[in-house]
């Protein structure tokens, strides 16, 4: 049997296929931003997820246990969520499928407490840059009695939005760094 490390490594299986994330779901949590960059641009820094603990800060660790043909595989990645002087760390295993034509970034998760989350990044080419969009729907955890309030009033609002805006931004500042570097060239 081959171990995660050895399949992170090398193999590389068939890519993940991941629909767009259903609509219809009991939170649907939307961050967006118009980056000063090219899609290629901004899609290369937000394809390449090992790196992201490099770029902000409160990403803890990002690791493929298993890589695709695409690009994508199986991924752990962990965050802290900021509450002023406090971190709150978060994690999560989701499968991750890379579009480099479309282009797109999926996700769909499969550990942690937003198993079963599914997460769109798209990049849409605007006036002035890229329109960078992440797309959260999930119905919540399977917690008996609180599950809705949960996903809806404190894990979408709180944790969700409070690290997928912060991993966008951060994100767009090191697209936009890399842009206008090529620029001055």
């Amino acid at each position: 049997m081959t171990s995660p490390q050895t399949r992170a490594g090398g193999a590389q299986g068939p890519p993940f296929l991941l629909g767009p994330p259903p609509r219809d779901r009991l939170v649907v949590t939307i961050d967006e931003q118009i980056v000063r960059a090219s899609p290629a641009g901004i899609f290369a820094v937000a394809a390449a997820v090992e790196e992201w603990p490099a770029h902000l800060a409160h990403y803890r660790h990002v690791r493929f246990l298993e890589r695709r043909a695409d690009g994508g595989g199986i991924v752990d990645m962990s965050a802290n969520r900021p509450f002023g002087l406090l971190d709150w760390p978060t994690w999560w295993r989701s499968q991750m499928a890379v579009d480099r034509d479309a282009p797109f970034i999926r996700f769909h998760h499969i550990g942690g407490v937003t198993t079963g989350m599914d997460v769109e990044w798209s990049f849409t080419p605007v006036e002035g840059g890229t329109l960078t969009r992440i797309v959260h729907t999930w119905n919540g955890p399977h917690w008996p009695l609180v599950s809705s309030f949960a996903a809806r009033e404190i894990i979408a609002p709180v944790f969700v939005h409070g690290i997928a805006s912060r991993t966008l931004a951060g994100l767009a500042a090191v697209a936009e760094r890399h842009s206008s570097r090529a620029l001055d060239r």
